[in-house]
């Protein structure tokens, strides 16, 4: 029998007990006494079953809270990670603009060089076409005095 049948028991041999004026009852003291013993024999169970309850929501919050430990732990480590991981990207980007920067500063450096080794390739085609030029012109020159004035038939 459960605790609260054995309550209910109790309270049926009160209220089959003879009513005497000044809310008094007469019982029957064996009937009342063998419940109180089934009771006490009950007690122990019911009390057996209370502490395991305690004891299981007690394990219940350590559980939880060790859960909830856990949970904090992973997410602190999870966003250590992820700020070591933004570090890292912070510097790839910086070192990519380093690099960048670098390439484009060559770049212009080598435009430069290029612009420069063209110009003075034609600087010297230009003297050279000159020199040549003025030699082609003294050599005409000199041709023509060197020619024979033509005649005149008079």
């Amino acid at each position: 029998m459960s605790l609260d049948d054995l309550l209910e028991s109790f309270d049926e041999v009160l209220d089959s007990g003879v009513k005497i004026p000044g809310k008094k009852a007469i019982v029957d003291i064996e009937k009342l006494r063998a419940v109180v013993d089934d009771i006490r024999l009950n007690i122990p169970g019911e009390i057996k079953q209370a502490r395991g309850i305690v004891a299981d929501r007690a394990e219940i919050i350590t559980t939880a809270k060790r859960e909830a430990d856990d949970i904090i732990k992973s997410a602190e480590e999870r966003a250590k990670a992820l700020a070591a991981q933004e570090h890292i990207v912070k510097l790839s980007q910086a070192k990519a603009q380093e690099i960048i920067a670098g390439a484009q500063t060559k770049s212009r450096e080598m435009r430069k060089a290029a612009q420069d080794f063209v110009d003075d390739i034609m600087r010297r085609a230009d003297e050279g076409l000159t020199a040549n030029l003025g030699e082609l012109r003294k050599t005409r020159a000199a041709l023509k005095q060197q020619a024979p004035t033509p005649k005149s038939d008079s």
